[in-house]
């Protein structure tokens, strides 16, 4: 498990526990980050060194992993597609567009030979492009897929997504 992995896990169980204490076992749910998060780490990201704005991005949606799927969510709350997306690039700093297709038709295409950590990936489901994540490296994605699910890592080579895979993009 890569170390800033390691301390996002172990600040998120130091801070659920505080929270736990502080408030006689709260009222609000807390979210787990799973097992799986350790393989979702952004590859070629080293900690101490400064990062580009889309491995930001990359780390601040990997952190939200757990957090479940809200149609036009866009907090940590809950999250749609685009709304994760959203939020991670604004946590890096910028501002990028709400919507899939106003992510589509404003940020600047990239083909996939050039995905790099953080940039968009665009989705035709249902002959439409309707679906969007942020790449982490080595063809991994993440995503809030849909209604009774949560964010999450998946694969661009799942047969599902190599087939609804249309282009990245990557905010200027």
């Amino acid at each position: 498990m890569s170390s800033l992995l390691a301390r996002i896990i172990y600040r998120t169980t130091v801070l659920c526990i505080a929270g736990m204490a502080l408030s006689g076992c709260g009222h609000d749910q807390v979210r787990r980050i799973p097992e799986s998060a350790a393989d979702s780490q952004p590859r070629g990201i080293q900690d101490g060194v400064s990062r580009r704005p889309g491995e930001q991005a990359a780390i601040a949606a990997v952190g939200q992993i757990g957090v479940p799927y809200l149609y036009g969510g866009r907090t940590a709350r809950g999250f749609d597609c685009s709304g994760l997306v959203q939020y991670a690039w604004h946590k890096a700093g910028a501002k990028i567009p709400r919507t899939t297709s106003e992510q589509w038709r404003q940020l600047t295409p990239i083909s996939a030979r050039d995905l790099q950590a953080g940039d968009l990936l665009f989705f035709r489901i249902d002959g439409r492009i309707s679906h969007v994540g942020l790449y982490l490296g080595e063809r991994r994605f993440v995503h809030a897929p849909s209604s009774g699910r949560e964010v999450s890592v998946a694969n661009l080579d799942a047969d599902f997504y190599r087939g609804a895979f249309v282009r990245g993009a990557r905010p200027d």
